[in-house]
């Protein structure tokens, strides 16, 4: 079957740009270097469990959520707190959440500094999952969405949701469905937590998803979803209409955008088995929210192939320009320092 010589020029072209951005970020270098060994020390000699996700609080804290040791049900932990508040120096400040979640997966603070954190299992007998919570700093639950232990798709109700954002004004999106055959969608709610709309439907179309399983918004008032078994990044209004796509920020696990509109891209599943993005590189993409260019690239520490999800799925960054990631194999929590900025703060969050 013969190309149409238009579709060839367009194809072509994307491929010549995204080439370049990633030649861009390689020959920027890594600017960064790995804290060797564990800096954060858990409580009463609590081991880590598998952690996808992460946040940066403001004040140099980040929010971490780990599966209470293991990477099954938290629940059967009922004594253990997988929230924590974290400063740069790896101490818990505070924690919080004990029998409250199945499997934490993603979490989001919102601009009044609330914690959002989207459950990714569900529990029929114990009547919990498949929601996102808003809780206030201090632990407080303040709202839940979804039916608690249900898993489905309608407007109230999730299965496996990923992640959830907050725009300025309050509005909540949920990325529903976790793995390739999933719920695929995009759910946005108002502020009370009522349903406006969705969007997206399984495929590989614009628009549509293959686990959306990241969200982040921009200053451009722009919805970034991590669309993983897609390797992209699809972008969005907040009426739900796409506007571009990139290819060269890998296959995102985990997004995040600083007040500078840095976006962070945590690739923890490029060449790890068949069709999963091959020839790719494992690690944490660093560039622009705005324009899309790849300026920096953290590779993966542990290099080469390997089976199965590796090293960061989830990522943030604090104001000194210290980059974390979130591992679910390797059940740590990795802290990325600049090897020329060494404390000094070089963006605002």
């Amino acid at each position: 079957m013969k190309m149409n010589k238009n579709l060839a020029k367009v194809l072509f072209g994307a491929a010549v740009v995204t080439a370049a951005f990633t030649t861009s970020a390689m020959a920027q270098g890594n600017p960064y270097e790995p804290i060797q060994g564990e800096w954060i020390e858990l409580p009463d000699g609590r081991d880590w469990g598998s952690t996808s996700t992460v946040y940066y609080a403001g004040d140099g804290n980040i929010w971490v959520a780990e599966r209470c040791g293991g990477n099954t049900n938290c629940l059967d932990t009922p004594d253990v707190d997988p929230i924590m508040l974290v400063d740069v120096d790896g101490n818990i400040l505070k924690s919080f959440g004990k029998n409250m979640i199945v499997w934490p997966h993603g979490l989001h603070v919102d601009p009044d500094g609330n914690l959002w954190i989207a459950d990714a299992r569900g529990d029929a007998e114990r009547m919990k999952g498949h929601q996102v919570h808003k809780f206030s700093p201090d632990g407080e639950l303040l709202m839940s969405i979804g039916t608690a232990g249900v898993g489905g798709q309608d407007k109230y109700v999730f299965n496996n949701p990923n992640d959830v954002a907050v725009t300025p004004n309050g509005d909540i999106f949920v990325a529903d469905g976790h793995g390739a055959g999933g719920n695929n969608r995009v759910v946005k709610y108002n502020s009370k937590g009522e349903y406006i709309m969705e969007f997206g439907e399984t495929g590989s179309e614009r628009g549509q998803f293959r686990e959306p399983h990241a969200l982040a918004i921009s200053s451009e008032n722009k919805l970034y979803v991590g669309d993983r078994h897609n390797a992209r990044v699809q972008i969005f209004d907040f009426d739900g209409n796409h506007l571009d796509q990139w290819t060269q920020f890998g296959r995102p696990s985990g997004l995040y955008i600083d007040g500078n509109d840095i976006l962070y891209s945590a690739d923890s599943e490029s060449n790890t088995g068949f069709q999963r993005n091959p020839g790719w590189e494992r690690g944490i993409r660093i560039g622009s929210a705005i324009t899309g260019w790849v300026t920096g690239f953290i590779p993966d520490p542990t290099q080469g192939y390997a089976p199965g999800t590796s090293v960061a799925e989830g990522v943030t960054a604090d104001e000194a320009g210290n980059v974390y990631g979130a591992e679910v194999a390797q059940r740590r929590m990795r802290k990325y320092v600049p090897k020329s900025y060494r404390g000094e703060p070089r963006r605002r969050n």
